[in-house]
């Protein structure tokens, strides 16, 4: 996890999405939370973002946020580099998002293609929503901030179609992980939530929206991750994936613009709690190894072996592994594989790569 003025973040040698995207032509744009790294060597504007506007963390990581000894500097609001405010009014950080990307998406472009990377702030923890939504959900803040999370997305689909590129424009609406059942969410029928390895910490909504494309009405049950986005884009933009590294991502296409039943292209799925491998997902098949885990000492990982049919106990109740001894070997042998690939804890794997790394840390403030 990344702290406010921590030396770590994206080494430059990484290529994002936007990278490849702008390398195909597209103008490129992120607004809202980036969370890796604060340094101006990790920022958006140097990973392929033509602009940026938004919070470089958490929302919780603010001058007040938390008690002693976590006392941060002020929270940053930064328009590309610099910062442009500091402890901004979180109940209208929504609001400011939502009209920064209508503005980009407005911008006359000449039919250039554009890419907006729109990560939104809330609902994390704390959750805040402008005048027009507070109070007015069944789920307090958390509701309140989904809500308008909603008018947000329902602004930029009306844009979209005001200016006739509906239709030419994939969008997609996911999450980063479950909800914080400690803060107001559900993931019901899901056990667990955001920091676990449950699947109400790992498995999220992935909504994908292109008329004329993208079959309406359709719906996969099928795995897919999040890091098969820069492919899928990637091969829907005519760009290149680069072929010089380990890129774990798939091209899920199938998925997406077919209106019949498509596979997976995933053999696996592993489970990580921070550096630690924590369970291996195969078809319906999801063998947990070990609970928690991590860097801090009191995360120390406590091994486990559970085995749960997701096809039929997708809250994960009913642990079958003295039932199931010869898919608990095959998840035992992926476990395996993973470790060697991605490494475990302080074992390192063969394809792990380091993050980037600047000499002196810098808390961002304004001039």
């Amino acid at each position: 996890m990344l702290f406010p003025g921590n030396r770590e973040g994206l080494s430059p040698d990484e290529i994002t999405l936007a990278e490849v995207l702008q390398r195909a032509g597209y103008e490129t744009a992120c607004v809202g939370k980036w969370h890796l790294g604060d340094q101006r060597e990790f920022l958006p504007t140097r990973h392929g973002f033509d602009s940026y506007f938004g919070i470089p963390f958490s929302n919780d990581m603010g001058h007040d946020s938390r008690p002693q000894p976590y006392r941060y500097p002020p929270l940053p609001l930064l328009r590309g580099e610099e910062v442009v405010e500091e402890e901004p009014d979180q109940r209208l950080i929504t609001k400011r998002y939502t009209e920064e990307a209508l503005a980009f998406i407005e911008r006359d472009r000449q039919g250039r293609p554009f890419f907006l990377y729109l990560p939104h702030t809330m609902p994390h923890w704390p959750q805040y929503a402008s005048e027009r939504f507070a109070g007015k959900s069944e789920n307090g803040a958390w509701g309140d901030a989904v809500e308008e999370i909603d008018w947000s997305t329902g602004r930029i689909l009306a844009k979209l179609e005001e200016l006739g590129i509906d239709d030419d424009t994939l969008v997609v609406f996911t999450s980063d992980n479950g909800g914080a059942v400690q803060h107001g969410a559900s993931n019901f029928p899901l056990r667990g939530g955001k920091g676990t390895t449950w699947e109400g910490g790992h498995r999220v909504p992935f909504l994908a929206r292109w008329p004329g494309r993208v079959p309406a009405g359709t719906a996969s049950g099928e795995l897919a991750i999040s890091v098969d986005i820069l492919p899928t884009f990637a091969a829907l933009a005519g760009a290149d994936v680069p072929s010089d590294r380990v890129i774990d991502g798939k091209d899920i296409r199938p998925l997406l613009l077919s209106d019949r039943a498509e596979p997976t292209p995933h053999v696996a799925y592993f489970y990580y709690f921070m550096s630690h491998l924590n369970g291996v997902r195969s078809g319906r098949w999801k063998l947990h190894v070990a609970r928690k885990g991590g860097r801090y000492p009191d995360y120390e990982p406590n091994p486990v072996l559970e085995l749960y049919d997701l096809h039929a106990d997708i809250a994960e109740r009913h642990n079958v592994a003295d039932r199931f001894p010869q898919v608990v070997a095959r998840l035992q042998a992926l476990a395996a594989l993973a470790r060697a690939d991605l490494g475990d804890g302080k074992r390192a794997g063969r394809n792990q790569r380091p993050p980037g790394m600047v000499d002196v840390s810098v808390t961002l403030t304004a001039n």
